[in-house]
């Protein structure tokens, strides 16, 4: 099929990782049409960032509307174990580690600020990024959703439909066409590059709390606004904690999905056997209010066989998505915004959208995806002693600079080598102190599918 183009980049999804990338095209010049499903603001998971996504807003020119969206600030992370695990029972160098907090401005590059980041409601959040896109020149077209693409060697048509099955279509043709649909995989799906991941198939159970004290679940009131992540006996199952504003948090549990279907139970009655687990953290919650819905999240991870080919990229949530431990989404979908558009830009300079103009996207981000990954299984792994690596003063440098999302210049981060390192130490060691503490949820060292 051959004709006149409706746009030179059609972007499928109007998200963090659309609205981020048609914002960078529309600067560029080039004519750029984005398609939302869905009416902003609606409701969406993944509310705390790293400070990896603030080069990129800034590069976007979003920074300045994030900011003035009076989000709270996020400067660290910190986790909590079990009681039940005994400050005598596990020491590391002669101290205690039953918490551990870091601080994002343990570690600033020169050349970019990363000492903060937003805990963010998404609904606001997303909101201010697609405006933002439309502010420099992109369509932004909400309430369609993009079908069927075709590919030809001379473009890609997609029908767009607004109104539901039963509303108006219509053909728009472009030269390369952009997935950012998130977890809908909107070409994943069609092309059946799609693979789930076997071992990481968490499941959440989730609600906003107002009125809860923070501070008496962290290690002190400095640091009550950081995320804080809360071990449960049960493995490889924790509770998140996110400041959404100064009086609303979010509280989340995540566990292994078989483990909601032995309890056999409705989500909220599952939150509350799982947080009962750590009374503490129960007690406090009993005391808030219930300030939202009950929701759940499932099928966390999964992998692309491709993710650009000939005239199409997959960005964002579209491409790839791991469990969400480390606030990774949000850092994952900029970023890959970010290293696509350079690409994107010089293939329409170029005429050229073959999958080899894309390479650079391609190399950049399957090793960032490639150490979030790692980062990821190797703190499973280490369970509830990775707060004893924390610790460690010979790691807290480079550990901060994958806590920030700086992921993507390194093939072997020096942090994920010491993990990795230690982690193989203690497995072939049964008589080693950690040993019984290690998480049974494995996964490959490397991982063999993007």
């Amino acid at each position: 099929m051959t004709g006149a183009y409706d746009c030179d980049v059609l972007i499928a999804g109007g998200g963090p990782a659309g609205s981020t990338l048609a914002a960078l095209l529309a600067k560029a010049g080039l004519k750029t049409v984005m398609l939302e499903a869905e009416h902003f603001p609606r409701h969406h998971i993944g509310e705390s960032l790293v400070p990896a996504v603030m080069p990129v807003l800034k590069e976007s020119g979003a920074l300045a509307a994030v900011e003035a969206g009076d989000f709270s600030i996020k400067r660290g992370a910190c986790w909590t174990t079990p009681s039940r695990y005994s400050d005598t029972a596990l020491k590391t160098g002669g101290k205690p580690f039953r918490h551990v907090t870091t601080h994002f401005s343990e570690r600033i590059k020169e050349d970019r600020e990363l000492a903060y980041t937003y805990h963010v409601e998404r609904a606001r959040f997303d909101l201010i990024l697609l405006q933002h896109a439309a502010s420099q020149g992109a369509i932004v077209m909400q309430g369609v959703r993009a079908l069927d693409p075709q590919f030809d060697p001379d473009g890609v048509t997609v029908t767009a439909r607004s109104g539901g099955a039963n509303g108006v279509s219509w053909p728009l043709r472009a030269k390369l066409l952009v997935d950012a649909t998130g977890r809908s995989t909107l070409l994943g799906s069609k092309l059946k590059h799609k693979v789930h991941d076997p071992v990481f198939n968490q499941y959440a159970v989730y609600n906003w709390f107002e009125g809860l004290d923070r501070s008496a679940l962290t290690p002190s009131e400095e640091v009550a606004d950081y995320i804080a992540i809360h071990f449960l006996p049960d493995r490889n199952a924790w509770i998140w904690q996110i400041p959404i504003t100064d009086t609303i948090t979010s509280i989340g549990v995540v566990a292994q999905k078989n483990l909601f279907r032995e309890h056999g139970e409705d989500r909220e009655s599952f939150f509350w056997k799982m947080v009962g687990q750590r009374p503490e953290i129960e007690d406090q919650l009993r005391a808030a209010k219930i300030a939202d819905k009950w929701r759940t999240e499932g099928d966390y991870s999964y992998s692309m066989q491709q993710i650009c080919g000939d005239r199409f990229i997959m960005i964002g949530d579209a491409a790839r998505f791991v469990d969400p431990i480390f606030s990774s989404g949000v850092s994952i979908a900029l970023n890959s915004a970010s290293f696509a558009a350079k690409d994107i830009i010089e293939a329409v300079a170029k005429n050229d959208f073959s999958k080899p103009a894309f390479a650079s996207y391609e190399r950049t981000i399957r090793r960032g995806m490639r150490n979030w990954y790692e980062f990821i299984s190797l703190y499973y792994r280490l369970n509830i002693v990775f707060t004893a690596f924390a610790k460690d003063e010979r790691y807290r440098y480079d550990l901060v600079k994958l806590l920030q999302g700086d992921l993507y210049d390194e093939d072997a981060p020096a942090a994920l080598v010491a993990m990795r390192e230690i982690v193989t130490e203690v497995e072939n060691n049964p008589d080693h102190l950690w040993h019984p503490y290690l998480g049974d949820l494995k996964a490959p060292t490397a991982e063999p599918m993007f």
